[in-house]
């Protein structure tokens, strides 16, 4: 059963308790400065853990206008769905990815993970989208703003936390034009990353320059900086241990541009005695996975290959992928799989 990976992983890494992964600056008046290494080029992609397969499809190409760019199996557990979201072709920094799990019990949002998913949505679109999901039936909050930017707060059918952040440089980053939502209001990639953390210090060694504070949510900024490489560490020291099932966050995943400095990260973790994964190949991109000092999984993953190595641009998303050492299976694998009604070849609409 998938599920009961998410408890083995739990006992499979352990904590990071150090800060070595960056040089600390001289404090500045209320900004401390951190820098991470470029390395980082910010946020590569977003793993939730969904319940049904087909309502999480309908969800995110139906509503919000994500192309679905992979279908492929979890391959630690390939008798369960890995569904990929993102832009036109996958870029790093656009992907929400699920485990699909039917039957999976619904999580507990607390400490110590990831609690809320942000996508950039372009200033002028606000009205669009609240039209949008009140006619979807999709319940959202009033507007509120932060950090100089208006925030739309809504849930995923598996009560995942989502935000649409409304900001000028949403226009900067390209929009999908195929899909079911008009270019010119379709979302642009994640934004920001909300962790939810007892206290902040240890995890805010991890990131980089500390950008503001508001109401005990300190923003941080990795990489390049700007959206698609944010980080807010809410801190919630009252608030009861996080979860991890179904609704909720599995783990977030930061941009390195080649395998080369991904085996340098490694083996700056490594050589610390720290409990850091294997480089793991996961097909479209390359891997390593440790947990972050509040017990946040966090993984590195590489900018290449990317999604286009198995089925044609237009064909992304069609068609059920398997890595080379399971098509052996694929006759077990896919009748052991649920049915699913997919969009249209190069479209969000259902076909």
């Amino acid at each position: 059963m998938g599920y009961g990976r998410v408890q083995r992983e739990r006992e499979v890494f352990q904590v990071v308790e150090s800060h070595v992964l960056i040089d600390m600056l001289p404090a500045r008046g209320r900004k401390r400065r951190q820098k991470l290494s470029t390395d980082i080029l910010g946020i590569h992609h977003v793993t939730a853990i969904a319940d049904d397969p087909q309502r999480n499809i309908d969800f995110y190409t139906g509503v919000l206008g994500l192309r679905l760019v992979k279908l492929t199996v979890n391959f630690d557990d390939p008798q369960s769905y890995h569904l990929y979201y993102g832009d036109e072709l996958g870029h790093p920094g656009t992907l929400l990815t699920f485990f699909a799990w039917p039957g999976v019990p619904r999580g507990r949002q607390g400490t110590g993970q990831v609690t809320v998913t942000s996508f950039s949505i372009p200033q002028g679109s606000l009205d669009y989208w609240i039209e949008r999901l009140s006619q979807q039936g999709v319940s959202s909050t009033a507007p509120t703003a932060r950090f100089d930017e208006t925030v739309l707060s809504l849930q995923d059918p598996d009560g995942l936390a989502l935000e649409l952040v409304a900001h000028p440089q949403a226009e900067l980053r390209p929009a999908w034009k195929a899909g079911p939502v008009p270019a010119e209001h379709a979302l642009r990639g994640v934004h920001t990353v909300t962790l939810s953390e007892d206290g902040y210090e240890r995890t805010a060694r991890l990131l980089t320059e500390t950008l503001g504070e508001e109401h005990s949510v300190y923003r941080y900024a990795v990489g390049e900086e700007g959206p698609g490489a944010y980080v807010d560490v809410r801190c919630t020291p009252g608030l009861r241990r996080g979860h991890v099932a179904g609704g909720t966050v599995h783990h977030v995943a930061w941009r390195t541009p080649t395998d080369e400095r991904e085996q340098a990260w490694r083996g700056a973790l490594a050589g610390l005695d720290l409990n850091v994964t294997p480089m793991l190949d996961r097909k479209y991109f390359h891997s390593i996975y440790f947990r972050e000092p509040g017990g946040i999984l966090f993984e590195i993953a590489t900018d290449l290959p990317g999604f286009a190595v198995d089925e044609p641009v237009g064909q992304l998303g069609t068609h059920l992928e398997l890595p080379p050492w399971l098509e052996p299976q694929r006759k077990e694998i896919e009748q052991a799989l649920p049915t699913l009604r997919l969009p249209t070849a190069g479209t969000g609409k259902p076909s």
